[in-house]
């Protein structure tokens, strides 16, 4: 994982590749050329909704959590940690891709499309 830390009105997030330039020397902004995608390690499946990722969370001890009702939030009992994923998963981005995969290590993975 690289890019840039910016920490803007309480919260951080990681800017991957700011100001990366394309092969022609254009500029492809923050978003780079490869689209990331959030995969299932065991079963090699890529998540391509919210229903897919909660059977996922489901099996591997997570619950839904209904704290905020614009955000879609998942809790595992036996840790601390929570989920929390926009309504909308065509707002999911890499930042919340990796935030899965850090507290769910070995179950899920981060790969360039």
């Amino acid at each position: 994982m690289s890019g840039v830390w910016i920490f803007k009105n309480g919260v951080i997030r990681l800017v991957e590749n700011p100001g990366a330039e394309a092969v022609d020397g254009s500029k492809q902004g923050l978003s780079g050329s490869r689209q990331k995608v959030l995969v299932h390690v065991p079963s090699n499946e890529v998540i391509t909704s919210y229903a897919v990722l909660e059977n996922k969370l489901f099996s591997v001890g997570w619950e839904r959590y209904y704290d905020d009702p614009d955000l879609l939030q998942f809790h595992k009992k036996s840790t601390l940690h929570l989920i929390s994923l926009p309504k909308d998963f065509s707002k999911f981005k890499s930042m919340h891709m990796y935030d899965i995969v850090v507290k769910n290590r070995n179950i899920f993975e981060v790969k360039h499309m």
